[in-house]
């Protein structure tokens, strides 16, 4: 206790422990996390990483083992809930500009954390080995596979093979167990030291009751700590206790689900796949992406005011822009795309990489930048504001796209609306 205590600091200013500033988002990912640990370990005595007794370990431990299905419905839950918290968690600390000067080192740190999250959400997604596992990480391992020259080697590295068999439970099982939580306690502890030296989180606008007032950790910090690490280890017991963590029947290599899809958090780079070329929706796009993120501290000015959710109200309302302009043109693109584009492309009869890879991706581009020039002569934004606008737009984008492949695809992966489906 006294060295978790010591990762503590001794006072905080009044305005860091603001709920609104935070909203707990980082201290919810590490009790969920705990929650995943403990779990994890419980259902490790009876799980055999075998194709032929996975399924029947899982189903024993559920319906046989004394609390067996609380324990993995604490472990389902907490998984599911993580992924979406780490990502708000990293959302937060963009949007109040909490990535600048020696803050930088502690943002791509994050960004590792948060990709050893989505592995070993990824990892653990087939070990119970059930239908919608086995074909969820059979598209997953796929898409993976069509990277240009390095997909298949890297498919049959992590598979073991061409196709998913012993090897591969074994590969993901020991990726699940040993190696993503190793690197999450690595990375977390390095995570927190930083916050430490850095002088803890970034600070907002104090108010009038908050300007130069300082509080003690203990008991202002430490009983909101527990209050909402309570609330967090409740909500997750009740999801257990209401909602029994799913396995279907199990898995069939020779049937196929129809669809077959993703599982929800990869649910979008799938639905990339259905409009755009491999190279660009699993290898151009997400470097993209990951590109940006890395970049941003150094594209943004470390000089500007952080703190501020938004940072200022003009960046406010040009981030409600960016939002909206996404939540409108991304479906109108996935329709039009469907509908009128359809499987000749962009350019009937030019080669795919150019016809649902180049073009689509120089009118997102020309869009991108289209968007920028006129939100810069109506709001006149900051180049901090600017960025941020793009940053949600992209957020708000990639959130559309994995609505539509979770709620909108149907049979053969075609749109429908949910109540048919």
């Amino acid at each position: 206790m006294s060295l978790i205590l010591h990762t503590r600091p001794m006072r905080v200013p009044a305005r860091a422990i603001r709920f609104t500033h935070t909203f707990g988002l980082g201290g919810i990912a590490l009790v969920l996390f705990g929650l995943l640990v403990l779990s994890g370990v419980l259902m490790m005595f009876s799980y055999d990483p075998s194709p032929e007794r996975a399924w029947q370990s899982v189903a024993s431990y559920q319906e046989d083992t004394l609390f067996g299905g609380l324990v993995r419905g604490v472990h389902y839950w907490s998984a599911n809930l993580l992924l979406p918290v780490i990502v708000l968690h990293l959302l937060r600390v963009f949007l109040t500009g909490g990535f600048h000067a020696r803050r930088r080192s502690n943002w791509h740190l994050g960004l590792g954390i948060a990709f050893f999250i989505f592995l070993s959400g990824f990892t653990g997604y087939l070990l119970p080995w059930d239908q919608t596992a086995y074909w969820a990480i059979t598209i997953c391992t796929e898409m993976l596979g069509q990277v240009p020259v390095i997909g298949p080697a890297i498919k049959s590295a992590v598979i073991g093979g061409s196709e998913i068999n012993a090897a591969t439970a074994v590969n993901f099982y020991a990726l699940h167990v040993v190696v993503t939580p190793l690197a999450m306690v690595a990375l977390l502890t390095w995570h927190f030291w930083l916050i430490r030296t850095a002088g803890g989180v970034v600070l907002p606008t104090a108010r009038a009751d908050e300007e130069g007032r300082y509080l003690p950790f203990s008991p202002d910090l430490l009983h909101r700590e527990a209050v909402v690490s309570a609330g967090v280890v409740a909500a997750v017991l009740v999801l257990a206790f209401v909602f029994d963590a799913p396995l279907g029947d199990p898995a069939n290599p020779g049937i196929s689900p129809n669809p077959t899809k993703a599982p929800w958090y990869f649910a979008g780079l799938q639905e990339l796949l259905i409009h755009f070329d491999a190279l660009f929706a699993v290898l151009v796009m997400p470097l993209c992406i990951v590109a940006g993120l890395i970049a941003a501290p150094f594209v943004c000015d470390g000089s500007e005011p952080a703190g501020d959710w938004f940072l200022t109200g003009n960046g406010r309302r040009v981030a409600l822009v960016a939002a909206v302009t996404a939540v409108v043109v991304v479906p109108a693109f996935i329709v039009f795309s469907e509908l009128v584009v359809g499987q000749g492309g962009w350019m009937p009869g030019a080669p795919t990489v150019v016809s649902n890879g180049l073009i689509p991706f120089a009118i997102l581009g020309i869009g991108v930048a289209a968007f920028g020039i006129v939100v810069g002569k109506i709001f006149s934004p900051t180049r901090n504001e600017l960025v941020q606008a793009v940053f949600v737009f992209f957020f708000v984008a990639f959130l559309v796209l994995t609505m539509a492949g979770v709620w909108f695809r149907g049979a053969g992966m075609d749109l429908v609306w949910p109540w048919r489906s």
